[in-house]
Formats: structure tokens, C-alpha cells, sequence
């Protein structure tokens, strides 16, 4: 079986998904660093310019023009403009140049300028107006933001290095992380994959810990045991149905055989008889095991409930219909009503079931009692036969068990009465058990949900 291709995988998904997130996470997080680095340089430029020109302030103010060198940095520059635009000093880099800015009539202002000749870079101006004895002048200092660019420059050159690095690191660990982790689903995938019809007694590797992995290796070993017991019951059953089929064949086929061999003493009568009570048989036995194929192919969860059943009346009816056996039949009803929910023809088949078993192994007496209560509806099916012994209250359900005494084929029992009947109570909700307490004969216990 070939593999699948990369990108379909699992472990690709997830590593592409999970790279592309943290790419996005790292993109998102160094553009935000990229921009509160430059507010913050920019905020503490023009804090410094603000301090430089409360120094000139204090000067100016005294009617003297201070010196507008040494500002700072050696590109910061200054200038002294009078409110009618003439300019009274300025720094050596920008003597004989124009006002910075529009005289203003009072206060102060801090943000981007114009570039300034001489001046490299974007530029930062502080226009503040200050008052004389000789009336207000305005003062501009103005510096160039090449530093701060610089540094936002060399923080997104190491960006653009450390992401990607980061993203690929992390794509390669979580490749990793993500195979070890699922490498027991492959493990587990492989053996699944290698069983066959004849293999189904293997089971996956379990790996340790208590994780969704873990379980899901527990639920597949408890699947493939479900698989494996039915299957080793289908065998069985295939097994016996076969020699319960050929049993009758056989014997049917002696008969005829011996007539065609000795035909001057054959009684044809007594062979149509024989071959007839061995066809009978063989038709109940395909049903039943036709209505146990049909029960096997449903979900037991799927039972058909479209009915409210009277059970009471489901027993008296098969009461009535016990014949053929030489027994008193009892049916007794505790409660005026015993409803359940289901199928009121196989509950009748069910319960037919075990009155007919208990009619065929009874010396006399065959008791129906039906008894309702809360939440519940329970029939027992009583008979004074010899019982069942105590280590066969389980086997009796099997299929095609019998016990020693009385309980062959010639009987008239197909050997799948009890076990339908428990298949059917079952499908339905309740429990079909052999009352362990009983002392004289053999009593069997139906409980439904009411």
C-alpha cells in the first residue's frame, strides 16, 4: 500500500498551521517593537530638545541672545526669529537661511519639519515663543532623527533575521514533536493493517501513559477482542449448525436409502412418516437459525419499539397455545396491567420459547406468572421437571446446548429456543436468567423495563 503523499499527512498539517501561526504571532510582536522603539526614541529626542530650550528660554527672556552652539548633538540647530520674521541669530549650519517656521503669536509646538539644508535626515522641530523687553521672539530648535532611524533600522534588519530563523526552528522541532507523537497511531495503523480474517487474535502495540492516544490504542484492542469472541462464535456456531443440519439429512437419508435396497419390506408409510417429523424439524431449525442471522445483522441498540405491549396478555395468549404435551398449563397474573414497550411478536416468540421448553421437560405442571411493578415487568416460566443443574444455568443459552437428560434433537428442540429467547429479551432492554433459588423444577426469569 503506498503511502500518502506529504502534504496530506497529519503531521504536515500541523506543522504548516502551527508555523504559519507563529509567523503571524512574530510578524504581529516585532511590528509592535519596531514601533513603540521609534515613540520611545522619538519621545526622549524631543524631551531633550524641550530641556535645551528652557535653557535658551532663560536667556532669551533677559533680553540677550545666547549662543547657538553646543546644542546637543552636532547637527542639532537653533534659531532666533522676531514676530515679524526676521531672524536675530541662528547656528553656524543654518546661518543666512529663512524662519524654520511661521512666527507664531504665543506658546509651543513639538513635531515633524521640513528638512532643513545642511541638516541630514527627517527633522524634529520645537517652535516655542518667548517674551523680551523688546517684545516676544520666537525660538526654533530643530534635530535630525538619523539616530533613530538608524536604530529602528538595525532592530528590523535583526528581525528579519530572528523570525524566520525562529519559524523554521520551531517548524523543524514541531515536525519532530508532532511525528513522535504520532508515531504510535502509525504503529497502530500498520497492524491493523497487516490482519487478516485468520489474525484476528492479535492486538495493537499499547503505548504507555494514559493520553487520547493511549485509549484509543485500549478502545481498538477491546474492538478487535469483540471481533475475535464473535468471530470464534460464528465459527462455532457455523460448526454446530452444520452438524444439527446433518444430522437429519442423514437419518433421512438411511431410510431411503434402505427402502431402494430391500424394497420388497419397506413400509413406505412409515418411512413418509419419518422423512415428514424430520422435515419438520429441519424447518423449524432453519428458522430459527434464519431469525438468529437476521437478529446478528442489527444493531441490538436499533430494536424496533413503535408498540405498548401488554405482556399479561402476550402470556395468556401463549398459555392457550401450549399443545401436543401432556401438562397442566397455569397462568397467573399479579396486577391488572404489565405495559412494556417493544415488539409484541417477538415477545411472544420469546416467551413462547421458554413455555415450550418447559412443557417438553414438565411431568405435570407449567406455570405463567406475570407480575408488574414500578419501573418493571417480570414473567416467570416455571415447570416440576428435573431442573438444570447448577453449573449449567449459563450454557443453557448457548446455541445448540443441551443438557444430558432428555434434551436431544428427537425431543423435538432445535437447541437455539433459549438462546433466541435471551437474544430477543435482551434486544428489548431486560434480562432473561434460571432463578438459582428454585427446588423443584426449573423457573425462568424475564424482566422488562415497563
Amino acid at each position: 500500500m503506498n503511502r500518502p503523499v506529504v502534504p496530506s499527512t497529519v503531521r504536515f498539517r500541523v506543522t504548516v498551521l502551527a508555523t504559519v501561526i507563529v509567523m503571524v504571532v512574530l510578524i504581529g510582536v516585532g511590528y509592535g517593537l519596531v514601533t513603540n522603539q521609534r515613540r520611545v526614541l522619538t519621545d526622549t529626542l524631543d524631551e531633550s530638545m524641550v530641556s535645551r530650550i528652557d535653557e535658551l528660554e532663560v536667556t532669551i527672556a533677559t533680553g540677550e541672545l545666547p549662543p547657538l552652539t553646543n546644542l546637543g548633538e552636532d547637527d542639532t540647530v537653533a534659531q532666533i526669529v522676531t514676530s515679524a520674521g526676521d531672524v536675530l541669530a541662528s547656528s553656524p549650519l543654518i546661518d543666512g537661511l529663512a524662519p524654520l517656521g511661521d512666527p507664531i503669536a504665543a506658546g509651543q509646538t513639538v513635531g515633524d519639519a521640513e528638512r532643513i539644508p545642511g541638516v541630514d535626515g527627517d527633522i524634529r522641530l520645537v517652535t516655542r515663543v518667548v517674551g523680551t523687553p523688546d517684545g516676544p521672539v520666537v525660538v526654533y530648535l530643530a534635530a535630525p532623527t538619523d539616530d533613530i532611524d538608524e536604530s529602528v533600522t538595525a532592530l528590523v534588519t535583526s528581525l528579519s533575521i530572528a523570525v524566520p530563523i525562529t519559524a523554521v526552528v520551531l517548524a523543524a522541532l514541531i515536525w519532530f514533536i508532532v511525528g513522535r507523537t504520532l508515531r504510535p497511531v502509525e504503529l497502530i495503523r500498520a497492524e491493523v493493517a497487516g490482519m487478516g480474517g485468520t489474525d484476528l487474535h492479535r492486538r495493537v502495540p499499547v503505548p504507555g501513559g494514559d493520553d487520547e492516544i493511549v485509549r484509543l490504542a485500549r478502545t481498538m484492542n477491546d474492538m478487535l477482542e469483540r471481533v475475535d469472541e464473535a468471530s470464534r462464535r460464528q465459527r462455532q456456531f457455523v460448526g454446530d449448525a452444520s452438524h444439527e443440519l446433518r444430522s437429519p439429512l442423514t437419518r433421512m437419508r438411511s431410510e431411503l436409502e434402505v427402502d431402494l435396497a430391500h424394497p420388497n419390506g419397506a413400509d413406505a408409510t412409515a418411512t413418509h412418516v419419518s422423512v415428514l417429523e424430520e422435515v419438520i424439524g429441519l424447518q423449524r431449525l432453519v428458522d430459527d437459525l434464519l431469525l438468529l442471522a437476521r437478529n446478528a445483522a442489527i444493531d441490538p441498540r436499533a430494536v424496533r419499539r413503535h408498540d405498548v405491549v401488554n405482556v399479561a396478555a402476550v402470556v395468556e395468549r401463549v398459555g392457550r397455545g401450549i399443545t401436543g404435551h401432556d401438562v397442566q398449563v397455569e397462568v397467573r397474573r399479579n396486577g391488572s396491567a404489565a405495559p412494556v414497550s417493544g415488539n409484541a411478536p417477538e415477545l411472544a416468540r420469546a416467551i413462547g420459547n421458554l413455555a415450550d421448553n418447559a412443557a417438553r421437560h414438565a411431568r405435570s405442571v407449567v406455570r405463567l406468572v406475570v407480575s408488574a411493578a414500578p419501573g418493571s415487568v417480570t414473567v416467570a416460566v416455571e415447570d416440576d421437571g428435573p431442573g438444570i443443574p447448577a453449573g449449567e444455568h449459563e450454557r443453557i443459552f448457548e446455541r445448540f446446548a443441551r443438557l444430558d437428560e432428555g434434551r436431544a434433537a428427537s425431543d423435538g428442540g432445535t437447541g437455539l429456543g433459549l438462546a433466541i429467547a435471551r437474544d430477543i429479551v435482551e434486544r428489548h432492554g431486560g434480562t432473561l436468567s434460571v432463578d438459582t433459588g428454585s427446588t423443584t423444577g426449573a423457573r425462568f426469569v424475564v424482566v422488562l423495563p415497563a
